[in-house]
């Protein structure tokens, strides 16, 4: 999956909250925001996605780190 896909002029929404993260969705693509890293800051129902971009990488990298080793097997 391409950031860029996931970016570019798209909203991302409120799924959840749980275990210290609030969860968005991208077209189907969900990922935590910890609370850690919202201190001071105001989450709403929705944002552009390219604002929450930090957190799409990241999540994208997990996403990869845990396919890598299943593709070697």
């Amino acid at each position: 999956m391409n950031i860029k896909d996931l970016v570019v002029n798209k909203t991302a929404k409120f799924a959840y909250c749980t275990d210290g993260a609030l969860w968005y969705e991208v077209d189907g693509f969900r990922f935590p925001v910890p609370f850690s890293e919202t201190v001071g800051a105001c989450f709403m129902p929705e944002h552009k996605a390219i604002n929450l971009m930090r957190w799409i990488r990241k999540q994208l990298e997990e996403n990869e780190s845990q396919r890598r080793p299943q593709a070697t097997k």
